[in-house]
């Protein structure tokens, strides 16, 4: 088999960060499991990236909107959780919507997407898209052909809008192999703190494994846009594929190090005229772990 074709840059390939990204050995280009040391080292380091980026983010007004794409149990949810993990909430939202309603199914398709956009200063993951109309609804029969040929058609016009009014879009797809999806539907299965992240509809989309792979093959073809092109996670190794992924988004920011200086602790006032109540008038949490 011939080597695959080298993707194009993007326009925004042009933006590197200064410090990032010397590479990482053991990061990349491996089918064996990355080190749990080094993936916590690694992870720790390029999440003190992900807060030097929000700083500049919020000073500059840059608005950043990140898609997460991909079949159950690929490792989404935990790469957000990654990236979220070190960030402000006030400037970091996670979008993740559930079935719309009966009003919003008769509204302009993309019109429930739109109020979660960012407003200068924040970043906006979704945490699936509107291309659940490409995947999930072409698949499981929620949307009639016309709609998903309409789709397809204003999907490209509706981002190279978005990316015209100033914002960065990235989309990621998670890349996962059957028996690898197949191992993480059964551990969920067997964790009961995990179950509820299985659902019968993951169970009947497991059932239709080629068709979800021709339709997301359709929807690259139609949706994968010099100015918002579509990046593919390998998403086997979940802590390589999180790695990677914000390493990634983070060489697609041009942001510079924001960091404030750290704040100076004066020597705390002593208490002058307050007595605290006597503690049997208060009610306490048991402490269960003497």
């Amino acid at each position: 088999m011939g080597k695959k074709a080298k993707q194009q840059p993007s326009e925004q390939d042009r933006y590197k960060p200064s410090v990032l990204l010397n590479d990482v050995s053991g990061v990349t280009g491996s089918s064996s499991r990355l080190d749990r040391k080094l993936y916590a080292k690694e992870l720790a380091r390029l999440q003190v990236e992900l807060v030097k980026m929000q700083y500049w983010v919020k000073a500059t007004g840059f608005r950043l909107m990140v898609l997460f794409e991909g079949r159950d149990a690929a490792g989404k949810g935990g790469t957000i959780k990654r990236i979220t993990e070190p960030l402000n909430p006030r400037g970091c939202r996670v979008v993740a919507l559930g079935t719309p309603s009966d009003q919003q199914r008769s509204q302009w398709y993309f019109q429930r997407y739109v109020e979660h956009f960012p407003s200068a200063g924040e970043i906006v993951l979704f945490d699936r898209s509107w291309y659940n109309r490409a995947g999930v609804e072409r698949v499981m029969g929620f949307c009639s052909e016309a709609e998903l040929r309409e789709f397809e058609q204003s999907c490209p016009e509706f981002e190279r809008m978005l990316v015209r009014s100033g914002i960065v879009l990235l989309k990621y797809w998670f890349s996962v192999s059957d028996a690898e999806q197949e191992a993480r539907f059964q551990a969920r299965i067997d964790d009961p703190a995990r179950r509820w992240k299985l659902s019968p509809m993951d169970l009947e989309s497991r059932d239709r494994w080629v068709e979800f792979s021709r339709a997301k093959d359709d929807m690259f073809a139609h949706t994968n846009i010099p100015e918002a092109p579509w990046f593919t996670v390998e998403a086997d190794d979940k802590r390589r594929a999180r790695l990677n992924c914000i390493r990634h988004l983070l060489s697609k920011v041009p942001y510079e190090d924001m960091t404030p200086p750290a704040l100076k602790l004066p020597a705390r006032r002593k208490a002058k005229g307050y007595e605290r109540p006597p503690i049997n008038e208060q009610f306490f949490v048991p402490d269960a772990y003497p």
